[in-house]
């Protein structure tokens, strides 16, 4: 048995070994004991000492311990060469595991985003329809629907689908002399006509399509009308070209629907964030958009790439990867938004002077700051060449914001050179950034000779320094130039938008004031290793505060302000912000307690909503335009109010002086002539001067001079 044994020494009584055991035991060296007992019954190796021999008992159970020093020892030389193999699988295993689970919450995310962009376009075509019984109208009473610009902008898809070909349409408003007789305008570059151009090609690659297969694209009926009104055809389908024109905005529309679920559920890290998101846009559906009143207004074709475009850069702010498809995607989206809209540049402005601020306190890495500078940077001159070489995208506060924003990036060791604090060296670059940004808009616009264009930004100083002049007046009398209104807020409340998205507000400002108390205390190796954490927070915070003083001062930008909360409102179920409270309370919980608070207000909203049926008629001015048809010549010149000029251009085809598109300077001066009609001045003085511009026929509205004009303060 003493073979069996692990030392070659006689063995000898446990008793006599127990105080051996003791004097030579201490705390210090009971782990190493422990290590070697558990080596030698292992591998055989001697026993420590003061430790017991095997008592007679346990060599009764010797086989059993001899099966299992096989066993360990199976296991050790048997399968220890395929351990790497068996811990490959299985973390191979749960990582499959985990992209399935990912990937039904990507098909999760995806299905609720494609329902709710149905029900949006829905809630739109029922809308549009309940508020003009659109489908029941005449090809001449849907044009007399799109009012002032709308009808302008219309027009010139109305010429490129009628043209012989798609290419003589594109070379006819690339050299339309009827919108400012007799110049002869680009009006793709004037008047920003992308999304005509786009729409007018897919209606005509649809018809041709149909028309090969001898499919039908509209159903035709004769509507009789109440007397004296004559009995007039409406049709119905894609065919018609209305019905095709705003069939494709509602569904661009919806679509942003489906974004925005996408974008909400992104930034609060969970799906519930992006119902939060939907819904508030619903109860608030009056406040974010009026897409359903104005379709071809120009928002509505550009806005939806904003939200596109603030998603990608979400993304990019919140991740740390050098992939290029983000940038790439922020590029392309930054052109679609500013090449549909005169007022876009302005608006990335806002967003250049929101994300400085992170960039010089830390919340941007410099280097993907000065990507993101650089992708703007592409899109401006990509902008700028697709507009035939607008100067507007030149010389705009944004193009000059990039360009100092490039200038500061560079010089930034040199700033640092300067030994100042870091408070110091904040309000340096902050300063340089925006007296740089100001002078540099005014040197560029002097030099490419734009600086008598009317911007966002004059009217925005206009409301700001009370300066008014005729045209700043002939904006400012339209009630969506007008300041926000005193109930809007109230309306915000009533929904709990404006309570939840004062909560998110609150909470982001106070981690962002605990960030920089560390950064200024020194206390810098924390802070800087989780402040690049919530930077997309921070960003979304300060644009609000952007979008926050544009609404007020200018109410038709509440379609910013509005949608953004909405979004903003989905940071109240986000971990980041309030994980102390649902550590507490289930986050589910939370969220539909809000939801079924708003939905008190928010569902009598939409019922307010769905609740607005009318059918649109506008007899003198459709016996206006049938008069003009039909007892004037095609060449004959028009001139009168602005939005009424339009609907002559479009429904009679007949020259027009001045339209409601009031952005050039050119045009402004001509429709100061034209407006002289209303002033005092003498009649032969105003006669003479329309003369000048080749005018037959001046249409004069009596409304216009017995109308209440609005107190100017």
């Amino acid at each position: 048995m003493r073979k069996q044994g692990v030392n070659s020494k006689p063995l000898q009584s446990s008793r006599p070994s127990q105080p051996k055991r003791r004097r030579g035991a201490s705390p210090s060296r009971e782990p190493e004991v422990e290590e070697e007992v558990g080596r030698s019954t292992l591998c055989g190796g001697n026993l420590p000492r003061g430790a017991r021999r095997s008592s007679p008992r346990r060599i009764r159970n010797l086989k059993a311990r001899k099966g299992l020093e096989l066993e360990v020892m199976a296991n050790t030389f048997l399968l220890g060469p395929f351990q790497f193999v068996h811990n490959f699988l299985a973390q191979l295993r749960e990582k499959v595991h985990e992209l399935q689970a990912r990937r039904f919450s990507s098909r999760t995310t995806l299905g609720i985003a494609v329902f709710v962009a149905i029900l949006h376009w829905l809630h739109l075509v029922t809308l549009f329809e309940n508020d003009r019984h659109f489908s029941h109208l005449s090809s001449l009473e849907r044009e007399m629907t799109f009012r002032t610009e709308m009808g302008l902008y219309y027009s010139y898809f109305k010429t490129i689908i009628e043209a012989p070909s798609f290419l003589e349409g594109l070379w006819m408003i690339m050299n339309d002399r009827l919108t400012e007789y007799p110049l002869v305008i680009n009006t793709v570059k004037r008047f920003h006509l992308y999304p005509e151009v786009v729409i007018a090609s897919w209606y005509r690659t649809f018809m041709g399509i149909m028309n090969l297969f001898g499919l039908e694209t509209k159903t035709c009926w004769n509507v009789t009308r109440i007397e004296p009104l004559n009995e007039v055809q409406s049709c119905e389908g894609l065919g018609d070209p209305a019905c095709f024109y705003v069939g494709v905005i509602f569904i661009l529309n919806g679509l942003m629907m489906g974004l925005f679920f996408m974008y909400g559920a992104y930034l609060s890290g969970t799906q519930l964030g992006g119902v939060i998101t939907v819904l508030c846009f619903f109860f608030n559906h009056g406040e974010a958009t009026r897409v359903m009143w104005t379709p071809p207004l120009r928002e509505s074709f550009s806005y939806p790439f904003l939200v596109l475009q603030m998603y990608i850069l979400t993304l990019i702010l919140r991740t740390s990867s050098n992939d290029r498809r983000p940038f790439i995607a922020l590029c392309l989206s930054n052109v679609a938004f500013m090449l549909p809209w005169q007022f876009a540049q302005f608006i990335l402005f806002t967003q250049i002077a929101s994300l400085f601020p992170m960039y010089v306190v830390g919340y941007i890495e410099p280097s993907k700051f000065q990507k993101i500078i650089y992708v703007n940077m592409i899109s401006v001159i990509l902008s700028f060449i697709l507009m035939f070489g607008n100067s507007m995208y030149l010389s705009s506060y944004y193009s000059s914001s990039l360009l100092m924003t490039w200038a500061i990036i560079l010089k930034r060791n040199e700033i640092l050179k300067l030994g100042v604090s870091k408070l110091n060296f904040w309000l340096i670059q902050g300063s340089a950034w925006w007296f740089g940004t100001i002078i540099l808009k005014f040197l560029t616009s002097k030099i490419l000779g734009v600086s008598d264009h009317i911007r966002l930004s004059d009217l925005i100083a206009a409301r700001i320094l009370r300066y008014t002049d005729f045209d700043t007046l002939i904006y400012t009398c339209a009630p969506e130039f007008d300041f926000m209104e005193k109930a809007t807020p109230l309306r915000y409340t009533k929904t709990l938008l404006l309570p939840v998205v004062l909560v998110v507000f609150i909470a982001i400002v106070r981690k962002v004031i605990s960030d920089m108390w560390g950064v200024l205390a020194k206390q810098q190796t924390h802070v800087r290793k989780h402040q690049f954490d919530h930077g997309e927070l921070v960003y979304h915070a300060l644009q609000l505060l952007a979008y926050t003083a544009l609404g007020i001062l200018i109410m038709r930008l509440k379609l910013f302000l509005t949608p953004h909360m909405c979004v903003m409102a989905s940071l109240i179920c986000s971990r980041q912000l309030f994980g102390w409270l649902f550590c507490k309370v289930h986050p589910g919980a939370v969220v539909f307690a809000i939801l079924a608070a708003m939905s008190i207000q928010g569902s009598a909203n939409l019922q307010t909503q769905w609740n607005i049926v009318g059918e649109f008629s506008n007899l003198p001015q459709e016996e206006l335009i049938e008069w003009i048809k039909y007892s004037t010549k095609p060449d004959a010149v028009f001139a009168g109010a602005m939005p009424t000029m339009a609907s002559v251009k479009l429904s009679a085809l007949r020259p027009i002086v001045n339209h409601p598109h009031y952005e050039d300077a050119g045009l402004r001066a001509r429709t100061k002539i034209v407006y002289s009609m209303y002033s005092r001045k003498a009649a032969e003085e105003v006669k003479r001067e329309l003369i000048k511009l080749k005018v037959n026929y001046y249409i004069l509205e009596e409304s216009w001079c017995v109308r209440r004009s609005k107190d100017v303060y």
